[in-house]
């Protein structure tokens, strides 16, 4: 109970011994012809005032209390409460998520790389860099900015409109494929097609539908790019890409769960100063059926595959003993016959003895034949094959 007194007595010595501090300051200022003494006063009724605050704060309680009393707790601002969400907009153009939105979408887009479809889309752009020249009979320059993963409900919300969406079929995956051609694309290859002059740029007409010739060449673009879609995937597996229809709708254009993964390449086209974007979107679903080949390192690559131990397994297969059963009729009974059955009964057989003996494996009848003697021994001599071998 003495703790408070002994505090109340230093708090006062240490105040004592402020202010004289601050009188011997304040003298020295008054010496040198200066004005400090007010300001002193207001200085030391300051520190006064705090240490009154934290006496009163901490007289209900111990030494331990008045210290945790003493220290404020620091308070968060709303810029360091964006940061720490990853709602923060200065990294929010084109950068990755932080905070707590990189930790949702890394568990919900978390989806395997495909290291071949890197391959295929090099060998994509290669393609169509040749097949758009000599379809625009102009200087057309294709690359690949990037390939991501992305859900599909996402991807369809985030596409800016208005644009021309293409879906395609693959025929042999049994599955659907969407390529997206942005605005300034469309114009410009309108322009090019149409016969507009080098070094201007594409006229955009805004708050109106796209024309019938303005579909009918986007629609011809779409084709040659399927067909060196088709060309790009022939090494690794051969597909047919079939163009399906035009939507200008995203709405109208789902070809999948807005939950589903998809893989979404981006390209970029460019005639001089002419150009835009085309974006294609895989769902992992349509690549299922090479998701294997995609997942190579490098074209032909056997997953740990070793021909010594197939031959080796092979060989010793044929060493196999198998047992061979030599069936001469079989009996359909009722189970109260069966169970009648005791020694000394009789089950008569349909066979004679010129009929065929069946020899089979397990379930699997093999060959069929005669049934003889040889010696002291019942042999069976066989006639016909069943299960014919790969040569017959």
């Amino acid at each position: 109970m003495t703790a408070p007194a002994d505090d109340d007595v230093d708090q006062e010595a240490m105040m004592a011994e402020w202010e004289n501090a601050m009188g011997d300051d304040g003298g020295d200022d008054d010496g040198g012809g200066g004005g400090g003494g007010d300001d002193q006063d207001d200085l030391a009724a300051e520190w006064e005032a705090m240490m009154s605050g934290g006496d009163s704060g901490g007289g209900g309680g111990g030494g331990s209390s008045d210290s945790g009393a003493g220290q404020s707790t620091r308070v968060l601002n709303q810029d360091e409460i964006d940061s720490l969400l990853g709602f923060d907009d200065e990294h929010d153009d084109g950068g990755e998520k932080s905070g707590i939105q990189a930790i949702l979408n890394s568990a919900l887009v978390s989806y395997e790389r495909l290291p071949m479809l890197e391959v295929v889309f090099d060998r994509l752009v290669r393609l169509m860099s040749t097949s758009l020249r000599n379809f625009t009979s102009d200087n057309v320059e294709v690359s690949l900015d990037n390939i991501a993963s992305i859900r599909f409900g996402d991807y369809l919300n985030s596409i800016p409109l208005p644009a021309m969406l293409s879906v395609f079929k693959a025929e042999e995956w049994d599955n659907y494929g969407l390529i997206t051609v942005d605005s300034s694309l469309i114009y410009s290859i309108v322009d090019v097609l149409l016969g507009g002059r080098r070094g201007t740029a594409a006229m955009r007409i805004e708050g109106r539908p796209y024309t019938t010739i303005e579909r009918s060449l986007v629609e011809r673009m779409v084709h040659v790019m399927l067909s060196d879609l088709s060309a790009a995937f022939e090494p690794l597996s051969p597909v047919t890409f079939r163009f399906d229809r035009l939507e200008t709708n995203p709405r109208f254009a789902t070809i999948s769960r807005p939950s589903n993964a998809a893989i979404v390449i981006r390209l970029r086209i460019d005639m001089e100063d002419r150009g835009g974007r085309l974006e294609m979107l895989l769902p992992y679903a349509t690549l299922e059926p090479v998701r294997e080949l995609l997942l190579q390192m490098f074209m032909g690559e056997k997953f740990g595959r070793d021909s010594i131990w197939e031959t080796h397994l092979a060989e010793e297969l044929w060493l196999t003993n198998v047992e061979l059963e030599a069936v001469l009729d079989q009996l359909t009974m009722k189970l109260s016959d069966v169970f009648a059955l005791k020694v000394g009964s009789q089950l008569m057989l349909s066979t004679t003895p010129s009929s065929k003996v069946f020899l089979r494996c397990g379930d699997v009848q093999l060959y069929n034949g005669s049934m003889g003697r040889r010696g002291d021994q019942i042999a069976v001599k066989i006639e016909d094959r069943l299960i014919k071998s790969e040569e017959d």
